[in-house]
């Protein structure tokens, strides 16, 4: 078993067939198969279930899957390690966010591309269950995300930095809630309009926070909707479907048209931010230095 075969067994197992595999590895059908026969005979087992019309993997396919990924990952951290001994800062970056924390990268990253003009990006979305497994996998070296991490109950896996906490703010239609000179709202005011919230199927501390200021105000919000993407909550507020509470952070590379942002009385929650790795994974020097941009400033 070597190298080579390990990513042959992975296209396929990522494509489900060898007709795509083959595809995405640029070689032909038939020596792909045959590598793979060869790796099944070798480990003396079957990797995958091939009775329908795309390959399963079997436990054995699993365990390999898995194994594979991390040796992998591991040689290409291997690789970049030894490469940055010259000093340089190179490679691909990769980066998880969670989707109420996307606002944070594009100034970052625009200034970080003008310092280290040999560093490309590669940025994945998601809610923390999948940033946890993006981890894991190595196939991100960083996350940002909205604190707690809720990705495992194994929470000693991770290194996390705090950054600066970040306000709530209300969120409303232009012509709804106080008069235009107002620049703040009451939760009693927020809890009689149609409350749009934020909300993921595995990720919920957020929502719980922003839930648990109104409970503790004696106050429910008359939940409309709840919605896994930021972007499209919004929409709903210009279109004057319902209010909203997000980070104040949220906020600050969108249009907010039709919207009015308003801060809110007598609340002082905010939300945690912060950075998460893997204790165990070595970071490239690009990670390193891309931290470094949110040394010392505010949310």
């Amino acid at each position: 078993m070597d190298i080579r075969q390990l990513r042959y067994f992975l296209a396929v197992a990522q494509e489900g067939q060898v007709t795509g595999a083959a595809r995405l590895l640029h070689m032909e059908q038939p020596p792909l198969s045959r590598q793979l026969k060869q790796l099944e005979e070798e480990l003396n087992v079957t990797l995958f279930d091939r009775s329908g019309k795309r390959f399963k993997l079997t436990p054995a396919g699993e365990l390999l899957r898995r194994r594979a990924e991390g040796l992998l990952a591991q040689l290409g951290e291997t690789v970049q390690e030894i490469r940055e001994l010259d000093g340089g800062v190179r490679g691909e970056l990769s980066i998880g966010s969670a989707v109420s924390c996307i606002s944070l990268l594009p100034e970052r990253i625009a200034r970080f591309a003008e310092a280290y003009p040999l560093v490309t990006f590669k940025i994945r979305e998601g809610d923390h269950f999948l940033l946890g497994e993006l981890l894991e996998r190595r196939k991100i070296e960083l996350a940002i995300t909205r604190l707690p991490f809720e990705a495992s109950f194994d929470a000693d896996k991770y290194a996390v930095r705090r950054l600066p906490s970040d306000p709530f703010v209300a969120l409303l239609p232009t012509d709804w809630g106080p008069s235009p000179a107002d620049q703040a709202i009451r939760l009693e005011e927020l809890a009689q309009l149609p409350f749009l919230a934020l909300k993921t199927e595995h990720t919920t501390a957020m929502h719980e926070l922003i839930q648990g200021e109104f409970r503790r105000s004696g106050l429910a919000p008359r939940i409309l909707c709840e919605c896994s993407s930021v972007a499209l909550i919004l929409a709903f507020v210009s279109a004057g479907v319902g209010a909203t509470i997000l980070p104040k952070s949220v906020t600050s590379t969108l249009a907010l048209t039709n919207i009015r942002m308003c801060a809110i009385e007598q609340a002082e929650f905010r939300s945690e931010v912060g950075l998460v790795w893997l204790k165990d994974r070595h970071l490239s020097r690009g990670a390193l230095r891309f931290m470094e941009t949110f040394a010392g400033e505010q949310i």
